[in-house]
């Protein structure tokens, strides 16, 4: 609980005002315990509840950029898959968009934020230019906001580059 002392009052209610009342204090008591008390579990979830919580490191918010099942990453190589362009993310680039979201202590609700803004002009972009290829996020790109665009192979061979 929050650790405060409470008065309660021995026979419960109101009925009763002026009574003497027990001083419990409650910073030891945990919502489990309170099921032990007989108090409903849907009371129990009304309370608030106070952790403390390790900030996260680098490495953890590559992951979450990379590996759950509806990753940041999945979502955007997908969204560029509809018009037919690969998007690849360098490691180096997943490990810069991390630090940026811990540098403005945003945490892993920050990703999505620096990564749309990474990639929104060439979303704008790609419906428009059916040459595009391949879209790749390096390093350099996060930091400039450059993206490197490859576009298909011309009668000649030439892979273009260009940044955005």
């Amino acid at each position: 609980m929050e650790g405060t002392v409470a008065s309660v009052p021995p026979q419960g209610g109101r009925k009763h005002p002026h009574q003497e009342f027990i001083q419990i204090n409650t910073s030891n008591i945990l919502p489990e315990d309170l099921l032990k008390f007989g108090l409903i579990p849907e009371f129990i979830g009304r309370l608030p509840i106070l952790v403390s919580l390790n900030a996260l490191t680098v490495d953890a918010l590559v992951r979450i950029l990379k590996e759950p099942k509806n990753a940041i990453v999945k979502q955007y190589k997908k969204l560029f898959e509809y018009d037919e362009v690969e998007l690849e993310f360098e490691e180096k680039a997943l490990e810069c968009i991390s630090r940026k979201a811990i540098s403005r202590n945003t945490g892993a609700r920050g990703l999505r934020t620096i990564v749309e803004d990474l990639l929104i002009d060439v979303m704008y972009n790609i419906p428009s230019d059916k040459n595009i290829d391949k879209v790749v996020v390096t390093e350099r790109s996060v930091d400039d906001k450059k993206i490197d665009i490859f576009y298909k192979k011309d009668g000649k061979g030439n892979n273009d580059i260009e940044s955005a």
